[in-house]
């Protein structure tokens, strides 16, 4: 049975590997450090999922401060999905907090597997990382990133290229493209959305709403992830988007179909380091992965509406 360490593993995107990965045969050693980012009920609610089946152990622990030998030393694939996320946050004092989880974290990861033979270390990276780029966005783009959380983000692809580089640990980094679906963050402007429209409350749009992104479905994200542990890729980056690309009007207009109701909105000033577009050139994905996203914007809204309703009935 091939096992597998995945950091994060609490998080959105986490808990849906592990769920996955358990589901598929895998015995996972999960961590996460149950961070103050957002609520940590949520949090809980996602190792629900996962917590009792026999082929996990899990770990509330700092990766920093943890003995990585408890749970990492005999794995056959680690999954780096930990890390400080959001833009806005990252500028000022919190800085620390990213510079942390995002860059320090990783490189301890590294050099302790660097005397371990795995098979892969695939990073969760971020569009981020690209800033102000033509589109699509290519990996063979110099990144540029406008947000300290971008650079934090870069920083720790670069990393990883170094201990390919240096000492032959396979590495893959993955480029997220703004990941939606059940057990999305609550701070995501898709939760913020589906949260206002059934409580009637006001959502703040910043900027015109005009902004694009290409939203990538968490099925689609976890599914590139496990191919990527599998792949013949070594120290490559790759972007995983959905080929959805629409802007925040086009959102609420799909949100109030879904729901029946009238979202309350309103405009506020833009905030400093969100791009203007962006999207992603999958032909790496393609290449290396055989990556094709599944899931509709429309099917993936309504499985994240359906998501909080049944969250609301418990």
């Amino acid at each position: 049975m091939n096992k597998c360490l995945v950091t994060g593993a609490a998080g959105f995107i986490g808990s849906h590997l592990v769920e996955k990965l358990v589901s598929n045969g895998f015995y996972v050693y999960g961590i996460d450090s149950f961070t103050n980012y957002y609520n940590q009920e949520q949090k809980k609610r996602n190792i629900e999922v996962y917590i009792n089946q026999p082929n996990v152990a899990f770990y509330s622990a700092d990766i920093l401060s943890a003995d990585l030998s408890l749970f990492a030393k005999d794995i056959d694939y680690c999954f780096h999905l930990a890390g400080e996320p959001g833009v806005r946050l990252s500028w000022g004092q919190t800085f620390q907090n990213y510079l942390h989880l995002n860059v320090l974290t990783t490189q301890k990861l590294l050099e302790f597997l660097k005397n371990i033979s795995i098979k892969k270390f695939v990073y969760a990276s971020s569009s981020s990382v690209y800033g102000i780029c033509n589109l699509p966005m290519q990996e063979a783009s110099l990144p540029k990133p406008i947000s300290p959380y971008g650079v934090t983000k870069f920083a720790a692809e670069q990393i990883c290229h170094t201990y390919w580089h240096n000492y032959q640990i396979p590495t893959v980094a993955l480029r997220y493209f703004t990941v939606y679906g059940p057990r999305q963050r609550p701070d995501m402007a898709f939760s913020k959305m589906i949260r206002c429209l059934k409580e009637g409350e006001l959502f703040y749009v910043y900027g015109d709403g005009r902004q694009t992104r290409d939203f990538t479905y968490v099925e689609d994200i976890v599914e590139a992830t496990i191919s990527a542990a599998k792949s013949d890729a070594r120290g490559e980056v790759i972007n995983i988007g959905g080929g959805s690309r629409a802007n925040l009007l086009k959102i609420i207009e799909i949100l109030q179909k879904i729901s029946g109701g009238k979202l309350r909105f309103k405009h506020i000033e833009g905030q400093k380091g969100d791009p203007v577009d962006t999207l992603a050139d999958l032909e790496k994905a393609k290449k290396y992965l055989n990556y094709k996203s599944k899931t509709s914007l429309e099917q993936g809204l309504r499985s994240q509406f359906q998501w909080f309703d049944d969250l609301l009935d418990t």
